[in-house]
């Protein structure tokens, strides 16, 4: 059996056996989504709140994917697990690619669980077609989040060293992606902040989905951004990875 695979039973197994992960990393943007539910529940009718749901949404997968997945691969390191397989033989390309394609089916379900329950409580009508667009960019969203805080563990030494990069990539990701305010009224270099996150694509394809006369050609290169997320910050990350620890 491939090395990437044989990591990515273990991280299989574990995450069944850790049921407060699984809990924490399923229930709980469910939980944030029906919160959502009652804030909007109190705008003015004039205020379109379903232009914001599913964006919002993205948001709130995304969020948590990141800091999940960086928390418990920094507990693997402290464990010394990384160090025993590198003494395995196993490499740091294949390391990455098992916890990546381990979290798959994590990202799966939260992008799945999300977006129905998003369809449901904001009461949603939308065709097959755009469901399946819009489940496949959170999904790619989420992905990128566990690509993400794998790249980010590479860093820490222990679970609090992850806390300093919450700000840090949550915060511009609300105010400079185009989540909850127009980007065009922003400095320019704030645009070119913005422009290097992930949510600011999803957020530009979820925008162009839900316009009447979508086609996918004009949402194609922000589809290729998103998969460059994926395979770039894997690069990074396998670089970034210690030999020792």
């Amino acid at each position: 059996m491939s090395p990437v695979f044989i990591i990515a039973k273990r991280i299989i197994i574990q995450l069944k056996g850790d049921r407060r992960f699984l809990v924490l990393s399923v229930v709980g943007p469910l939980i944030i989504i029906y919160f959502l539910r009652l804030l909007f529940d109190t705008l003015p009718p004039m205020v379109n709140a379903k232009n914001f749901t599913i964006p919002i949404c993205a948001f709130i997968v995304h969020f948590p994917s990141f800091i999940l997945c960086a928390i418990l691969l920094v507990q693997e390191r402290t464990r010394g697990t990384l160090e025993r397989m590198m003494i395995g033989g196993f490499s740091k390309t294949s390391i990455i690619g098992g916890y990546t394609l381990g979290y798959f089916g994590l990202a799966t379900v939260q992008a799945a669980s999300v977006l129905a329950e998003s369809i449901w409580l904001f009461r949603l009508t939308y065709d097959i077609k755009t469901i399946v667009l819009l489940f496949l960019v959170v999904w790619l969203l989420a992905v990128v989040s566990v690509m993400l805080g794998i790249f980010i563990s590479a860093f820490a030494r222990q679970e609090a060293h992850v806390l300093p990069f919450i700000p840090l990539i949550v915060l511009p990701s609300v105010f400079l992606t185009g989540l909850v305010i127009d980007t065009q009224g922003l400095p320019h270099w704030a645009r070119i902040i913005g422009d290097c996150l992930p949510l600011h694509y999803a957020v530009n394809i979820i925008h162009e989905i839900l316009r009447p006369g979508y086609t996918i050609a004009s949402t194609l290169p922000d589809f290729v951004i998103l998969f460059g997320y994926i395979f770039g910050i894997l690069l990074l990350a396998s670089l970034s990875l210690k030999e020792t620890e």
